[in-house]
């Protein structure tokens, strides 16, 4: 079995933050979109997963890291593992625990909402459970369906971390690339916004001078008013 990166959104926020690779790296060596990498800088996506220091884990060594921040060109390569895994092959359906079956309506409607592009098959492999199930939580016609809460399949011990991302990533590989609208909305370009605090001062300077006139002219009014009033004064005594 081919090296996989664990948790590779994780992986990314913790590379965004702690180091000046550019989106392009990180997205190559995450598996990700350069839009995707953007928005998690910009604080659109990911906001709830806790960086995943690829250093610690034994996947990205410093001097990689600091090559990659040398040149812009250079893209990442995960680190040879020091213990080798052998790759478990199972034949037929997984096998979940008496104790745990009753949590696996929860992780289907966890995985149903989370990851949308799994095939029934997908779910079936990863939490032990069959497709006219996996129906039934979909359309809200499971007989327990008031009171499922998603779970994450992962903490309830139903699959590994590394056997989601494999499935997240097969079903990944013929979905078309998302767009920036997808990933929401992006900051305004420069050219838009240089010029917003210089509009908003004319602005108030307008007002102020609006204000200023309006003060002169009922001083003016109140000046000939009270003229008057001397003149008609005036006028009685003689």
């Amino acid at each position: 079995m081919a090296q996989q990166l664990l948790m590779p959104k994780a992986t990314a926020v913790w590379l965004v933050d702690n180091t000046a690779l550019s989106f392009e790296q990180i997205a190559n060596f995450c598996k990700l979109h350069p839009l995707e990498v953007k928005a998690i800088a910009d604080g659109e996506a990911a906001q709830g997963i806790k960086g995943l220091d690829p250093i610690a884990t034994g996947q990205l060594s410093r001097d990689e890291i600091e090559r990659g921040e040398k040149d812009i060109n250079h893209k990442l390569k995960l680190s040879e593992p020091k213990v080798r895994v052998p790759e478990s092959k199972r034949r037929g359906p997984r096998y979940t625990p008496v104790s745990k079956r009753q949590d696996r309506p929860n992780a289907i409607l966890w995985l149903v909402r989370n990851h949308p592009e799994l095939k029934d098959a997908q779910i079936s492999r990863l939490v032990g459970t069959t497709k006219s199930t996996i129906e039934q939580i979909r359309e809200r016609t499971h007989w327990n369906s008031t009171n499922l809460t998603p779970m994450d399949p992962v903490t309830l011990g139903l699959c590994s971390q590394i056997d989601l991302d494999l499935e997240v990533e097969r079903a990944s590989k013929g979905r078309p690339l998302p767009t920036a609208a997808e990933l929401g909305a992006s900051l305004q370009p420069a050219s838009e916004t240089e010029n917003l605090g210089f509009n908003y001062r004319n602005e108030r300077e307008e007002e102020k001078e609006k204000e200023i006139d309006a003060d002169a002219v009922f001083a003016k009014l109140s000046s000939l008013k009270s003229t008057r009033r001397d003149d008609d004064e005036e006028d009685e005594r003689f």
